[in-house]
Order: structure tokens, then C-alpha cells, then sequence
């Protein structure tokens, strides 16, 4: 039975899809087998994975909507054991299509449903904003990973979403766990980076990862060439911090 992970921000620019990304492939790495579903109608984990999205029909929209079977809109990669269920221009509209369908909040969990067999883990990556997008993600995950930028309003962000989640879980999906909040675009070298962090941790405790995820040019790049860091620079400090954080993730999930 797979574990189903949301990467959840209404903040864009905090690193949501580099984690979605990278952390799928660290996973896959580990021979976990992994499905990543873009739910982003700007599509950015469908190309940081090498897909020109004009080339492919499939998309999760049709998912969604009920008009397409989730297992043939699923694209392999170049990464083993990853897969991808991409994004389309379409979502953009999916806001709006979903305001009249019936059951509109678990589209997507039972539209997944009959892969939950196959793969050991399920990604979610979240466009950055409280939609029926992200709910639908939110109503099929067991877990949340927050990714949260080193910066000076990034709590007060954060606490808000922590409330939607809490909102989530008690009205549609009681299952719902934070798995973690992963700080991102860390830079030991300015003073802010470390007051953010100490608050996050002393907010958050255990919740928050040990690892952090460094700034990192490699990880920077990578997506241009259409791969994880893991498999363009498996040697850089960002590729090497989300192996950690996959490790992290199993033992989290594994009760360790």
C-alpha cells in the first residue's frame, strides 16, 4: 500500500516542486518505487523531469475530471522507478470545472485508488495556493511535507496552512499527518537563515527535519537539463542533502 505525500505551500518560490523532484528520485534511488502527479498547472515537475508537455497527451487533468484512467497517463522516466503523472495548460481551468461536480473534494484520491497497490510511494506536488487542487491533494495524502524558505515571513505563511491542514483533516480526511516541515534555500552564512531556523524548531520540534536543504547552484540547474540533482551532480551538497532527507522520510514513516 503506497504512502501518499503532499509537498504543500501557498507560498511559491519556497522549493515545493525542486523537493517533489528530488526527493522522488532519491526515493526511487533507494529502489523505492515511486509516482510523482504534477498537480501544478505551470507544470514545473513535468519538465524539471525532461517532458516537453506539448509532446504528451497525458495529463492529470483528465484524471481528475474523470474523462481519462489514471493508469494510462502515467509517463516513465529516465530515473528507474520513477514515473510521472504530468501536468497540462488545461488544470488551469480545474478550479473552476471542479465547483460543480459532485464528490469534488476526493476526485483525485479516488481516481488513484487503484495504484495505490503498485507503488511504494505516491508524490503530490501542490500548486501554491488553498484551492480544490491542493484539497483534493490534501483528502488523498496520509502525510504533508511543508518546504519552507529561509526567510523572515516564512512562519507566518506556514501557521496558516497548518490551520487549512487541520481544517482538512478533521472535515474530510482524519488520516492526514504532518510528516514534516523541510527547511529550504538554507544559507549558513546569513544570520536571518539561523533565527528563521531556530524559530521553525522551536515551533515545530521534532517535526522539523535534521537535514536542511542547502542553496545550491547544481540543484539550481538541474531542472534546465531535465534531471534530479541526484542524477546531474550526484556528488553536489543538494543532491547528497535529499538522499538524507529520503532516508528521513522512510524512517519517519517506518516509526523509527
Amino acid at each position: 500500500m503506497a504512502q501518499i505525500i503532499a509537498f504543500a505551500n501557498q507560498k511559491g518560490g519556497v522549493g515545493k516542486t525542486t523537493t517533489a523532484i528530488n526527493l522522488g528520485a532519491s526515493l526511487a534511488a533507494i529502489k523505492k518505487r515511486v509516482l510523482l502527479v504534477d498537480l501544478d498547472s505551470q507544470g514545473n515537475a513535468s519538465t524539471g523531469l525532461g517532458f516537453v508537455r506539448a509532446a504528451h497527451p497525458q495529463s492529470v487533468y483528465g484524471v481528475i475530471m474523470g474523462t481519462a484512467n489514471a493508469t494510462d497517463n502515467i509517463l516513465t522516466t529516465a530515473v528507474p522507478e520513477l514515473h510521472l503523472m504530468p501536468s497540462s495548460m488545461a488544470l488551469a481551468g480545474a478550479e473552476v470545472d471542479l465547483l460543480d461536480i459532485e464528490n469534488r473534494e476526493y476526485r483525485l484520491r479516488d481516481a488513484l485508488a487503484p495504484l495505490y497497490d503498485y507503488y511504494d510511494y505516491i508524490l503530490l506536488d501542490c500548486p501554491p495556493a488553498l484551492g480544490f487542487l491542493t484539497l483534493n491533494a490534501l483528502t488523498t495524502a496520509n502525510n504533508v511535507i511543508i518546504p519552507l524558505q529561509c526567510e523572515f515571513y516564512a512562519l507566518e505563511g506556514v501557521s496558516h496552512l497548518v490551520n487549512s491542514i487541520r481544517e482538512i483533516k478533521n472535515k474530510w480526511n482524519p488520516e492526514l499527518e504532518i510528516l514534516g516541515v523541510l527547511l529550504t534555500m538554507y544559507d549558513k552564512r546569513y544570520g536571518q537563515t539561523r533565527d528563521v531556523e531556530n524559530d521553525v524548531r522551536n515551533t515545530f520540534g521534532d517535526a522539523v527535519f535534521k537535514t536542511v536543504i542547502p542553496r545550491n547552484v547544481r540543484v539550481s540547474e538541474a531542472p534546465s537539463h531535465g534531471k534530479p540533482a541526484l542524477f546531474y551532480d550526484f556528488n553536489s551538497v543538494g543532491a547528497q542533502a535529499y538522499l538524507r532527507v529520503a532516508t528521513e522520510v522512510v524512517q519517519k514513516l517506518q516509526g523509527e
